[in-house]
């Protein structure tokens, strides 16, 4: 048998891949985040399956399935929200995999942002204001952050930040990173994004705070920072399309 751990994406049931829907639909058991995961995404798994919800399960739980359904001879259809490889807890649950002698495969899935760029109508990356882009999260009851991976040395390189896990930590995204972006610099947050009840936030790093207070918005949203996700107006078009900039797919547009 094989463990498949499938990228739901961020939650709207049409933004799961063709892949991850076929697996699912061919799995005998689905076990699946529903904190993070609607019911919509996994309603494809065959008829009679045991589907489980495990976000009240602790790690001991969910393996204890898997190893049940492994001396069953029954693939099983492991779904986490957005893409496994970003803070999908994967890792401890592939060494007890490999302790076991268990298979396992890997289905990748829509980030959350991705989502959330598409939910802004905006490119993350523009040409001269933003090339790069820092995925990470704050620690506050998770586990630390390694040495040297802080907020304030991400902000020196003025990269468009992507925070996960710190919609209650806004006054100290806020402290760290203003003395590097400014206090105008543009702050997006992204309330379950694709989800039907999306909600987006937009501010500066010193009035988004306040906004989010008033939205009553205090878990499940990704915050966005960034000169990217401002006025675009004014930065130069990509090289990609230039016609004085010839590749190997394009030739050099003869004068006259």
């Amino acid at each position: 048998m094989t463990v498949f751990f499938i990228g739901a994406g961020p939650g709207d049931p049409e933004l799961l891949t063709l892949k991850a829907a076929r697996i699912i639909g061919a799995c005998p058991v689905c076990l699946y985040a529903g904190s993070l995961v609607p019911e919509a995404v996994v309603a494809c798994a065959p008829e009679g399956a045991r589907v489980m919800d495990t976000a009240p399960m602790t790690l001991e739980d969910t393996h204890a399935e898997i190893v049940a359904a492994h001396a069953r001879g029954e693939d099983v259809a492991r779904v986490h929200s957005g893409d496994p490889s970003l803070y999908g807890a994967i890792a401890e649950q592939i060494r007890r995999l490999k302790a076991e002698g268990i298979d396992y495969q890997i289905i990748p899935g829509v980030p959350a942002y991705a989502a959330a760029a598409a939910a802004l109508g905006t490119e993350l990356t523009v040409p001269e204001v933003a090339q790069s882009i820092i995925l990470t999260r704050m620690s506050m009851k998770s586990t630390g952050m390694p040495a040297g991976e802080t907020l304030e040395n991400f902000a020196r390189t003025g990269a468009t930040l992507a925070i996960h896990l710190g919609i209650r930590a806004l006054r100290e995204i806020e402290r760290q990173l203003v003395p590097y972006y400014g206090a105008d610099c543009p702050c997006v947050v992204i309330y379950r994004a694709s989800w039907p009840d999306q909600l987006i936030i937009r501010g500066t790093l010193t009035d988004v705070r306040e906004k989010v207070r008033a939205a009553k918005i205090t878990r499940t949203a990704l915050i966005m920072v960034g000169p990217a996700l401002g006025d675009s107006h004014g930065f130069p078009d990509s090289a990609l399309y230039d016609a004085a900039k010839p590749h190997v797919l394009r030739p050099k547009v003869k004068a006259g």
